[in-house]
């Protein structure tokens, strides 16, 4: 099924709205190597297969090592990830699957994240939620091979 709208092109005053929010976000001290995993974790649990694909690219432009990357499904299980990037993962994952944080959760955040880039944290796991709320019912697809 094709992509079913452009919204640069039908919507482009509220698309913008988005991009500033990501700009600020990207413009502020949180780590950006934590930006990208929660990206890429929160749209694995939405089901976006074209914003997987896009953090997925931009985790690898950082450096990000691919073992990080395809062990995100299970990170709870998983050596891989540093205190701050377990904190910010359980954070992702209980706000979009709409579980409460509790005080435990924030207080670990809290002991990993200064205040500014806490808030950016939490604008950045609402952004891309609703970024991914674009993405699956528009029906955004990654290029396919050769593209």
């Amino acid at each position: 099924m094709a992509e079913r709208m452009d919204l640069t092109r039908t919507a482009p005053g509220a698309w913008a709205g988005f991009l500033r929010v990501h700009k600020a976000i990207r413009d502020s001290p949180l780590d950006r190597t934590v930006e990208e995993l929660v990206k890429i974790r929160v749209s694995q649990l939405n089901g976006c297969a074209y914003c997987v694909d896009l953090h997925i690219r931009d985790a690898r432009r950082l450096g990000e090592p691919e073992e990080r990357m395809h062990h995100l499904t299970v990170w709870p299980k998983s050596p891989l990830y540093s205190g701050a990037e377990r904190a910010a993962l359980a954070y992702a994952e209980a706000v979009t699957r709409r579980e409460p944080v509790d005080d435990d959760l924030w207080e670990t955040l809290r002991k990993h994240f200064d205040e500014e880039s806490l808030g950016n944290l939490v604008a950045l796991v609402s952004l891309i939620n609703a970024m991914n709320l674009f993405g699956v019912p528009l029906n955004k697809r990654p290029p396919a091979p050769g593209d």
